[in-house]
């Protein structure tokens, strides 16, 4: 059940904590109200820690689990500061309240996604945490009547002189009641137990046994499935439709119009689908159905002259010293990059369960975006929004696609015309064929040489659609944060400008694993490849001149390169490449090891290099990174969605292919210790690992590989 902010907090302690046989013992961060009453609860913008009677503890997870871990490195956070076993603790993902679970550092919607939880939980749930321990301390030297400094927290309990002991479940309620300390003495980092530990995820025995609930396996009492025909153009609408064949196949008990399409609701899934096979409708296609990538691609590359420049940043004047060198000595490089368009299709497609009854809407299913669901759906069939319940599943896959949230308002508008539980289930053709896609971009540089073979200036100009346009209404005269990432470089250049250019190409648009990291990095760090080429100097070598003043960016490049072996020769046939980024303050390197053969690009081998500042988890921070690097070794080597009047091409994996176990690197992992803040790792390698193979290609076939996919096609043509 959504957790409406003005109920009071005797009301939540009495339809929530009690009734789940336990104490729900709240939180108060530093800024959020902190006055405590006899019901014990206390409102906060973050956690709440659930203490029952069994003195187990849940923590509400204020983020999506859809693979990276937040099921088990969030409450390891907590864990350290309770002095908890770290198995003694179970996990719920927590209904949508912006106030309470808002991300701050995605500007307080209660979004998963931009790398953000763990930088943004590092120290509120660890306050959180702390704060609850002192409270179970003090609630415990009034029960025995001695000082607080007697006391410590150890595994679940408070101990004392002479023996004394007490379990937290057996303090909870007398601590809940106490005021909310208003500051806190954090553990010293050296005496961690949990944090910065390899730990095995709690989440894997359910997903192994198969009792761990996805969207897909969601059953209610009465439940029925639909199947939805959406125009094969996105956008349009439907002009007319007879269902009279689909009304007569086995199963089907409905057939619903909603704006998006034509909904076929039967007992089965199957019987849904294979009836929706029955449907003949007739289209508005809209302005949508002429649309190609080619035409998107030159339309974007156009507007690089023509459309409006934001400004990014400039230092010197960039332009006029090209110019002079120019004309001087003729040593200005030049280069185009474009990116294309790309699907997200995580393995478990849209899908999603609502039962809109009584003037409310229950909702269960995969949402990395939970106050937006909610609050949506309520607008969308017209009920309040505290009457709106939004349980989160796992996720199979998310990559951003989960951010929108079509298929969600899609289930609840079939549910309010059939009036029972509806779960919804796209088929991965339709996935794959309404998307919101990574935007293309094109990206054109420009470098003036000095005698030394270093840049004396460069510049840099990006043109792509704004994803944040349109999920947040962003005007299009205001920069936009996330096409900028990875765009200035962390090389030294005198003189430089970099700039963007947005450029609605006709098409929706989402963000995509790494967003424009993705983007920007493979332009910046192709281009300082084809700079050292043409200063005739070792990639390597060329890099580190450029980075004095950065040893983060240094020493990730150094320990990636001396793992790889970049000063002896690789094995023969094989070539290497390197890339190297920040993005999500996490400093990362790479190094590809590749052969090609008839055109086809093999990577053997990818050594990294991360400094990501402090870790909760390396176990999971190594996973997110081998998980990036196929993620984004998919996109690199076959990645791309093409459009005919209108029509997504691909429509399932033999078109749209992924990366094959027997095709799947090693990976060598160099996790950098660091006393820096957290930063981002669910993201980062996606966005290097395109570059680095591009650079190891041009390394093999003395060709360079300025678009994606690196498909025969593409080198050759190169």
């Amino acid at each position: 059940m959504t957790q409406p902010t003005d109920l009071t907090r005797r009301g939540f302690l009495q339809s929530s904590a009690l009734t789940s046989g336990g104490l729900m013992l709240g939180i108060a961060l530093p800024g959020a109200v902190s006055d405590a009453n006899a019901a014990g609860m206390l409102y906060t913008p973050n956690a709440w820690v659930h203490i029952a009677d069994d003195n187990t503890i849940t923590l509400l997870s204020a983020r999506s689990e859809m693979g990276q871990g937040v099921y088990t490195s969030m409450p390891m956070l907590i864990a350290e500061e309770l002095d908890v076993d770290i198995r003694a603790i179970k996990v719920s993902i927590a209904p949508p309240n912006q106030k309470l679970y808002g991300n701050a550092l995605l500007g307080g919607p209660q979004l998963t996604g931009g790398s953000s939880s763990v930088r943004d939980g590092w120290e509120k749930l660890r306050i959180a945490g702390a704060q609850v321990r002192m409270m179970l301390i003090s609630a415990a030297a009034q029960k025995w009547n001695i000082p607080e400094s007697q006391l410590r927290a150890e595994n679940g309990r408070i101990v004392g002189p002479k023996g004394r002991k007490a379990t937290y479940g057996q303090l909870a309620a007398a601590a809940s009641k106490l005021p909310v300390p208003d500051k806190v003495v954090l553990k010293d980092p050296k005496d961690f137990k949990i944090v910065g530990k390899p730990t095995r995820r709690l989440d894997t025995p359910a997903k192994v046994n198969g009792t761990a609930e996805f969207g897909i396996d969601v059953k209610l009492p009465g439940m029925v499935y639909a199947s939805l025909e959406q125009c094969p153009v996105i956008g349009g609408t439907v002009k007319s439709f007879d269902a009279g064949k689909a009304k007569a196949m086995p199963g089907v008990i409905d057939v619903v119009q909603i704006p998006d399409g034509v909904a076929i609701v039967a007992d089965t899934w199957w019987h849904a689908r294979k009836a929706r096979e029955g449907l003949a409708v007739v289209w508005d296609e809209g302005p949508g159905a002429a649309l190609t990538h080619t035409a998107m691609t030159e339309g974007t590359r156009a507007a690089l002259s023509s459309g409006k420049v934001l400004p990014l940043k400039a230092v010197g004047d960039a332009d006029a010293e090209i110019a002079k060198v120019e004309k001087a000595s003729g040593k200005v490089i030049r280069a185009e990059y474009m990116m294309p368009l790309l699907s997200h299709s995580p393995l478990e497609p849209m899908n999603f369960t609502a039962h809109v009854h009584d003037n409310r809407v229950d909702l269960i299913g995969p949402t990395q975006w939970q106050d937006a669901a909610a609050a949506t759906v309520a607008k969308v069939v017209g009920v309040p929004p505290e009457n709106v319940s939004l349980r989160t599943t796992f996720l199979g896959g998310g990559f951003g696609r989960r951010i929108d949230i079509d298929f969600i308002i899609q289930a609840a508008q079939i549910s309010k015309a059939v009036r029972k539980p509806v779960k919804l289930l796209w088929t991965r053709e339709d996935d794959m064929t309404h998307d919101f896609y990574r935007p293309q971009s094109v990206h054109q540089l420009a470098a003036a040489i000095g005698p030394d073979g270093k840049p004396t200036a460069m510049t840099f100009r990006m043109s792509s659609q704004s994803v944040t346009g349109r999920v947040f209404g962003l005007p299009a005269d205001v920069q936009d944060p996330l096409m900028t990432e990875a765009a200035v470089a962390g090389y030294a250049v005198p003189a430089s400008r970099h700039d963007i250019v947005k450029h609605d190409a006709g098409l929706r648009v989402g963000y995509w694993r790494s967003v424009s990291h993705a983007l920007n990095a493979f332009a910046n760090e192709t281009f300082i490849d084809e700079l050292a080429v043409a200063a005739g100097q070792d990639p390597l070598a060329y890099r580190m001149s450029l980075l004095a003043g950065q040893p983060r960016f240094a020493n990730v490049l150094k320990i990636a390169t001396d793992r790889a072996g970049w000063a002896s020769a690789a094995p023969a046939g094989r070539f290497r490449g390197i890339a190297l980024m920040e993005g999500y303050d996490t400093y990362m390197a790479q190094v590809a090891e590749i052969s090609v053969a008839n055109g086809e690009v093999q990577v053997h081998k990818v050594t990294v290099a991360a400094d990501l500042g402090r870790m909760v988890n390396p176990d999971t921070v190594e996973a997110q990174i081998q998980s990036s690097i196929v993620f984004g070794l998919t996109a690199a080597l076959f990645g791309e969605i093409t459009l005919e009047k209108g029509r997504v091409q691909q429509t399932n994996f033999h078109q749209y292919r992924l990366l094959r176990l027997n095709e799947a690197p090693a990976i060598d992992i160099t996790l950098v210790p660091s006393t820096e803040k957290p930063g981002g790792i669910g993201e980062p390698a996606t966005a290097l690992i395109g570059p680095a193979v591009g650079n190891a290609v041009f390394a093999a076939t003395g060709k360079r590989l300025r678009r994606m996919p690196f498909t025969p096609e593409n080198i050759q043509s190169a």
